[in-house]
């Protein structure tokens, strides 16, 4: 729900397919501080290769806003609606928030990932992200570190040594 005081905080925006680009650069036009998590990909044609920029989380983009000024937000050209569970609209935590942007300003490779409730929860207690707290998984014989925006059942993965973690 949000706050009734009107301050500002994290709401995941459902955008058109493809247009999660554009709608951070409107956003940045208007002054709304956004957040389009992104990864690079390298792209393969017949004739050339090319690094390209692709959202982390396909269709989402994230702005922080007060409430009651959702109007100019969600007229931003490309953008469909703000994410809600039921009726009503569910801000973001602000921890989800800076683990994202913790994770992508990070040197480590990071990748999509699917969205699991099952697993671990734990705290990372050394290197670039200590402090975050994710989902541990195993794959193969390396560890995976998750994390998640629950609101949008998305989230996202980036190897570890499981000595850097401890449980929650």
């Amino acid at each position: 729900m949000p706050d009734a005081e009107g301050l500002p905080q994290w709401f995941a925006l459902r955008t058109r397919s493809r247009h999660e680009k554009l709608v951070r650069d409107r956003l940045a036009r208007q002054g709304v501080e956004h957040l389009l998590p992104t990864l690079t990909r390298l792209s393969q044609w017949k004739d050339r290769r090319k690094a390209i920029e692709l959202p982390l989380f396909s269709g989402y983009c994230f702005a922080r806003f007060s409430w009651q000024d959702r109007l100019p937000v969600l007229m931003v050209p490309g953008v469909v609606t703000i994410v809600s569970s039921g009726a009503r609209p569910e801000p973001i935590p602000e921890a989800e928030i800076d683990a994202l942007k913790i994770l992508i300003t990070s040197a480590l490779s990071y990748d999509a990932h699917p969205y699991l409730k099952e697993g671990m929860t734990v705290k990372v207690i050394r290197g670039p992200l200590e402090g975050v707290r994710g989902i541990l998984l195993r794959k193969d014989k390396r560890y995976r570190l998750v994390l998640s925006v629950h609101l949008i059942k998305q989230a996202a993965a980036v190897e570890m040594d499981a000595a850097d973690v401890i449980p929650i």
